[in-house]
């Protein structure tokens, strides 16, 4: 039980790092380079497709449990401590839900759509 409970909390502690991100993506501090990777984690959280499907047993979770915990982390790195800070404050102070989120998955949705068009239209 202790380790469901582990878990339980991590997962907490992920879902705020990413408001914190996406707080941090919207400053104009933040450096491209950190954009650009929170750009690539917020996409693979959204995307229905994971690099290991989630029916593998065993395997599938552990993508979800190590490559975004990993993106979060280095995302985190290289956004400038001041800034990070200041993320981390909005983020406590303002917890309501932003319709960007429901954009930016019909954007992604768009894309992997998209993607998959074109690979059927070259395929056959």
């Amino acid at each position: 039980m202790k380790i469901l409970q582990k878990l339980k909390q991590k997962a907490k502690q992920l879902k705020s790092e990413v408001k914190v991100l996406i707080i941090a993506y919207k400053d104009t501090r933040t450096p491209l380079a950190a954009k650009i990777l929170i750009g690539l984690t917020a996409a693979y959280l959204l995307s229905p497709v994971d690099l290991i499907p989630d029916f593998i047993p065993v395997l599938g979770l552990l993508d979800d449990l190590i490559i975004v915990p990993l993106l979060i982390k280095l995302s985190i790195r290289l956004i400038p401590q001041n800034v990070l800070m200041e993320a981390r404050k909005k983020a406590l102070t303002n917890s309501q839900p932003s319709k960007n989120n429901w954009l930016f998955a019909i954007i992604i949705i768009l894309i992997w759509l998209a993607l998959i068009y074109l690979i059927i239209k070259r395929f056959i």
